[in-house]
């Protein structure tokens, strides 16, 4: 009866095991989910009780179904008590399998399950990537401040991490035990109990490890409701379970989404408002790369020249210098071409490490993204541009220094100046003395006792054909700071019948010229289009399989360009370290000579550079200009007059006044006034009114500016308010608009003949009198040279008449008599009397030529007519009167008074117009250009050190220049202990 008992357990436990259960779990775990999988034997009695039964097929169902599990079928016979109690062991293991099925399937599904959500949920999180830059700097430079691989060594290891988890294997052996238990036919309820506790034991589960033998006697009802109450409860709390971890989860992916959002936001808005564009504190390499662009600008009067460090790059034309400086920089930079001279000026090229590739100019906040083509092709085209530019006309090179900043990952920080190759002959199209200038530029940067000079030599070519090499030795012949570099190694080793030639070169045999260390690098194929990572990927390639580092000719510290890198970097800082603080000693002694110079020369004077002058200077000349606006009207008025009838009197006098004197009666003299004034008035009198307003608004400027200096102004000011004034009466344009509307108001003021009081007229005799005697007064000194001096004169002052004033003398004495013969003469003589003239004077034996009698006569007879017309103005004070009634019964006729009274009055108009567009118009646009011309003067450096000079400026420039080196040498120095 046991041994049955026995054979009914072992079937009952062998079924409750998977028909593929091995010792190791083979079923994926995304396959044992805790609420979609379980197993359900069915067996059936076997008529053999000694064979265990065969296992059907394995029925799957959900646990959420709820489905009650079948209770196996026994066969019937009279061993009740045996069958029962061999029920309940069987009933015990089938449960204790199960409850670790559900725990087991319940963690790897659970555990997929997060899994699964949360790469759903980093895979909704946006692209950070681009907003890296919201990161505090610090975060970036802990690998600099801590030492990550002491942390990570400090973790736990993964085998140790791995004790923790569950140990399958163990697991899958605990089922191969309980099976060969259950199927090793124990003869006692004893044995199997014992055995089952035993394996109970061996898996650790200390809620069962303590049941009691003595269980085994529960009725088989109570056991039934026990298993169904127990799997309801599990099945309820894993749902329950199940259903809060999913509400946790879909908070959290709410939450998460929510706070997405909101960043994006922010981040967009900082970009709109710029404020990425944050303060950075700068590099070491940068503080060192800003004291040498000053130094490059500084031009010493103190003996205190430049001795810090930098890498000038040398080396003869398409040697490869570009190219080498490319591959240090991990960038392809530089504009290039086929055999041209590409590079025309010296470029400084500042490298250091940063968490992006990117470069920029000194001058210029503009980033180029050297990992985008685009942007690589826009810096080259940028630096090709800015050496066109430096180039003056007529020269081929210049030595004007472009500053360019790279940064990347992985670059070696230093200072690279790289230089125009140096050419043998001048080809077509260069300046003659390009060759020489090469030359002085190189020499100028490798004088330098801390200059490290990067020498390039092309390995493709003889050796022999080599010019920087003799150069370089006459520059550092000791070869304590050159590192030579050989270039197209590729090239060299398959041409070169003789590859121990190279060897010679890299071991410094070959050449006269000594070097601190010999490299050997491949720069590319040739091709324009390689990328840096594929020139990289080639020299990787030639060195490995080349039999000159096979054959010991090269060693492995020789080549490639990242161990070039390494040692010029390396030999950099040793430079700048030893030399720093000796430069910032030198310009700590130039700061106080210059101190002591301003001192003694200037005591009383701020130090003011030039572009302090300057900014002075310009508050000065707009004050200055303002002050045109307080000129009253009065006064523009009366010196507008004044000019105007100094302008055209002449024109009034010779071509209106005497032809219409010179008439019968006043009919006639007023026509001919008429037509006269109108022709002027057409062509040239709003001409001449413009032309005197802008003058005038000229000579009241400098007037002004002349006036100001005065007041305490410095005299270093006075080239600058010279070259302003200049320039902005040069700049400035009348509104010719103005000419149109001038003519009508001159035009309307000459129709008009009506004086209405007495005071007119009276003004107008006067304006006609000072006229006439003007003019009379001018003749009268034309007549006095024409001449001579008189007896008196000559008496007096010891002098004596010349042969040619002695016939105009005695020509005037006998046109005189003809004058008083003949008062009413007209102003031109006839051809008898020119001829009666020449005959007397040649009685008196005196030799005249006919066009001097001419001349003679007309200043005579200007002096004549104004004589007459002074004495008829006279008579006209009292004519009033006879004008008011048009001169009837009269014998007195005045229109010459009306003349000048219409002359006088269109004076007046012409005055107030112009005034007017003066003071509303005009002086506001200049106002506007001496403005634009401070504008300009301002931003062009080489104007301003041509316009304010002196010894006071130029030291003032040097105290700014020598106080900024050591404020900066001063920084570095500092930075440079902390990184030490």
């Amino acid at each position: 009866m046991l041994r049955a008992g026995s054979v009914v357990t072992c079937m009952a436990c062998r079924n409750l095991l998977p028909s593929r259960m091995g010792l190791k779990f083979r079923v994926p775990l995304q396959k044992l989910h805790p609420l979609s999988r379980a197993i359900h034997h069915r067996y059936s009695a076997n008529s053999n009780p000694q064979r265990p039964p065969h296992c059907s097929a394995a029925r799957h169902y959900t646990s959420l179904s709820r489905l009650p599990m079948r209770p196996p079928k026994f066969r019937s016979g009279g061993h009740g008590y045996q069958q029962h109690r061999t029920f309940w062991v069987a009933r015990l293991a089938a449960r204790l399998l199960k409850l670790r099925y559900i725990v087991l399937g319940s963690a790897v599904g659970g555990g997929y399950t997060a899994k699964k959500t949360y790469d759903e949920w980093k895979d909704m999180l946006p692209d950070m990537s681009q907003y890296t830059w919201i990161v505090p700097d610090f975060v970036w430079e802990l690998s600099e401040n801590f030492d990550l691989d002491k942390l990570a060594s400090a973790l736990p290891e993964i085998e140790e991490i791995a004790k923790l988890l569950p140990d399958m294997e163990k697991i899958g052996e605990n089922f191969t035990f309980l099976k060969n238990l259950l199927s090793s036919g124990l003869g006692s309820e004893v044995n199997g109990a014992s055995g089952l506790r035993l394996l109970l034991e061996t898996t650790g589960d200390s809620a069962l490890r303590d049941v009691p033998p003595s269980s085994a006697a529960m009725s088989d009802s109570s056991d039934k409701q026990f298993k169904k109450s127990s799997d309801k409860e599990k099945i309820d709390q894993l749902q329950e379970e199940l259903l809060r971890t999913q509400l946790k989860y879909q908070r959290m992916l709410e939450r998460l989404e929510k706070e997405n959002k909101e960043l994006r936001k922010v981040v967009l808005q900082k970009d709109d408002k710029g404020i990425h564009q944050r303060k950075v504190k700068k590099s070491l390499i940068d503080l060192y790369s800003e004291v040498l662009d000053i130094l490059s600008d500084y031009d010493s009067n103190y003996n205190t020249q430049d001795h810090l460090p930098r890498v000038v790059v040398v080396g003869d034309q398409s040697a490869g210098k570009t190219s080498v400086l490319e591959m240090i920089a991990q960038a392809r930079i530089f504009p290039r071409g086929s055999g041209e001279m590409m590079t025309r000026s010296p470029v400084k090229v500042t490298l250091s490490e940063g968490p992006h590739h990117v470069a920029m100019f000194k001058d210029s906040t503009r980033e180029f993204d050297l990992g985008k083509e685009e942007d690589l092709a826009a810096l080259r085209h940028e630096i090709e541009l800015r050496m066109r530019k430096s180039v003056k006309e007529g020269q081929t090179v210049s030595p004007e220094t472009i500053s360019l900043s790279v940064k990347g990952p992985g670059i070696q920080r230093m200072v690279l100046v790289d230089l125009p190759g140096v050419i043998s002959t001048v080809t077509t199209g260069m300046a003659s003395d390009t060759k020489e200038t090469i030359f002085s530029m190189s020499k100028a940067y490798m004088q330098n006792p801390n200059a490290i000079i990067l020498c390039i030599q092309d390995g493709s070519v003889d050796a022999e054909r080599s010019i920087v090499t003799d150069l370089v030795s006459q520059m550092d012949p000791q070869g304590k700071r050159t590192i030579f570099v050989l270039t197209k190694v590729d090239l060299a080793e398959k041409n070169l019948a003789s590859p121990s030639r190279i060897q010679q070169i890299v071991e410094g045999k070959l050449f006269p010229m000594k070097a601190l260390g010999y490299f050997a690098v491949v720069t590319g194929k040739g091709s324009s289009n390689e990328s840096i990572d594929s020139i990289k990927d080639y020299e990787e390639d030639f060195f490995q399989n080349s039999r000159l580092l096979r054959e010991g000719m090269l060693k492995a510290h020789q080549v490639t360009t990242k161990n070039l890198s390494l040692a010029v970097s390396d030999c950099f800082w040793k430079m700048v370290r030893e030399s720093v603080e000796q430069q910032a000693d030198a310009f700590k002694a130039s700061r106080f000579n210059l101190e002591t110079e301003w001192k003694n020369n200037y005591p009383r004077l701020r130090e003011l550079d030039r572009n302090e002058l300057y900014e002075k200077a310009k508050n000065e000349i707009l004050d200055e200009v303002i002050s045109l606006s307080q000129v009253t009207p009065k006064h523009w008025e009366s010196i507008l007059q004044k000019k105007l009838w100094e302008r055209v009197s002449t024109h009034v006098i010779e071509n209106i006044y005497l032809p219409a004197a010179q008439t019968m009666n006043s009919g006639t003299f007023n026509t001919t006034v008429d037509i006269k004034l109108k022709q002027w008035t057409d062509k040239q009198l709003p001409h001449k009114a413009l032309e005197v307003a802008w003058e005038t608004l000229q000579e009241e400027f400098a007037r002004f500016m002349a006036e100001y200096k005065g007041k305490d102004q410095d005299d270093i000011f006075d080239k600058l308010k010279e070259a302003v004034k200049d320039e902005s009466i040069k700049r400035h344009k009348w509104n010719e608009r103005a000419m149109d509307s001038l003519r009508v108001i001159q035009h309307n003021a000459l129709e008009d003949r009506s004086i209405t009081d007495k005071p007119q007229w009276d003004a107008a005799i006067q304006f006609m009198e000072e006229t006439l005697q003007s003019r009379l007064k001018d003749t009268e000194s034309v007549i006095s040279d024409m001449v001579g001096p008189d007896w008196k004169q000559r008496w007096l002052n010891w002098t004596n008449r010349t042969s040619e004033q002695h016939i105009r003398n005695e020509t005037r004495n006998e046109l005189e008599r003809l004058l008083k013969l003949h008062e009413d003469h007209t102003a031109y003589l006839a051809n008898d009397e020119v001829t009666t003239v020449r005959k007397n004077l040649e009685a008196r034996g005196v030799e005249v030529d006919p066009a001097l009698i001419k001349d003679t006569w007309h200043q005579l007879y200007r002096r004549h007519f104004l004589q007459k017309a002074l004495l008829h103005c006279n008579l006209c004070r009292r004519g009033f009167y006879y004008y008011q009634r048009h001169f009837v019964d009269s014998e007195l006729e005045c229109n010459d008074v009306v003349l000048f009274w219409r002359i006088q009055r269109m004076l007046a108009i012409t005055a107030n117009t112009l005034r007017q567009q003066l003071t509303n118009t005009e002086v506001r646009r200049l106002e506007k250009n001496v403005k634009e011309v401070l504008e300009d003067f301002g931003e062009d450096n080489e104007k301003k050190v041509q316009l304010i000079t002196g010894r006071r400026v130029q030291l003032a420039e040097d105290l700014k220049k020598v106080r900024e080196i050591q404020e900066k040498l001063e920084a570095f120095i500092e930075a440079l202990h902390k990184e030490k």
